[in-house]
């Protein structure tokens, strides 16, 4: 817990530094151009599509009746805005977070690194390739059960466990192996992540229960969303790249502390080897 907290206390003071705070332009400006042209060219497209599926199978009856008994019947009237806008977070979301792996996290990294654990030797256990594969698979999972989670929404509290069980899940998977693939041999960031599999994930579920809270406003005021969806997006994103900014800092931090310790404990005797 002393570690964790510590690192905690870190990353606050990283992220008010002036080059941190620089950092967060270059992956909002990329996401924000990415969706501004994918938006324009597919938003609408998307919501016909949806409309047109809901009326083939008779979709407004079905989702108009459940949330009349779940008390939520205002929401009739944009069920399917609301259903491409939930489509479309988490996109949106993994958007930032490879623009945060590709264009930011070397830096963050190197800060901290450079600032704090300059004597680490670096092993180059990870690589370019190692890295996008590791995104790439955890995209994959993270997507589908966000699919599968999607229903959830009609319970607001127990989607914001959900989600915030899952972002942790693939925020920890990313940012281990991002923060670690200089300074550590493969064998270290594997044994890093046996020792402090908790501690790393509780901080990806922190960092997950922040970046469900925009979602979570969107629900809040739906219809408004609807209107402002353009504006509320780039918004989400800028926040994102924020949270995703001091999640990478509290990753680096910590796990360069454990890599530390790591390499300064004595290593472990063979028991055949000391009982002979």
């Amino acid at each position: 817990m002393g570690a964790l907290m510590r690192s905690y206390g870190r990353a606050w003071m990283s992220q008010l530094h002036g080059r941190m705070l620089l950092l967060s332009v270059i992956p909002f400006a990329l996401a924000v151009l990415l969706w501004a042209g994918l938006l324009y060219v597919g938003l609408q497209p998307l919501i016909d599509t949806l409309h047109a599926l809901f009326v083939q199978y008779d979709g407004f009856a079905y989702s108009s009746n459940l949330l009349t008994s779940l008390g939520l019947g205002m929401l009739k009237t944009v069920v399917v805005p609301m259903i491409a806008m939930l489509l479309l977070l988490p996109l949106m979301i993994l958007t930032a977070l490879v623009f945060i792996g590709v264009a930011a996290m070397p830096a963050i990294v190197r800060h901290v690194g450079q600032r704090r654990y300059g004597q680490l030797e670096r092993r180059h256990g990870g690589s370019l390739v190692g890295s996008a594969l590791t995104a790439l698979v955890g995209m994959a999972v993270f997507i589908g059960l966000w699919l599968l989670t999607l229903p959830l929404y009609a319970f607001p509290p127990l989607a914001l466990v959900v989600q915030s069980a899952l972002w942790g899940w693939l925020t920890c998977r990313v940012m281990v192996y991002d923060t670690l693939a200089d300074h550590a041999s493969a064998e270290e960031r594997a044994e890093v992540l046996r020792r402090h599999r908790w501690p790393l994930l509780a901080i990806g579920v922190l960092s997950g229960l922040a970046g469900a809270l925009p979602g979570m406003l969107w629900l809040g005021g739906t219809a408004l969303s609807v209107v402002l969806f353009p504006f509320l997006a780039a918004a989400s994103i800028w926040l994102y790249v924020v949270i995703f900014i001091f999640t990478g800092l509290w990753f680096a931090h910590y796990c360069l502390e454990a890599l530390e310790r790591l390499r300064a404990a004595p290593p472990m005797r063979d028991i055949n080897t000391a009982a002979s």
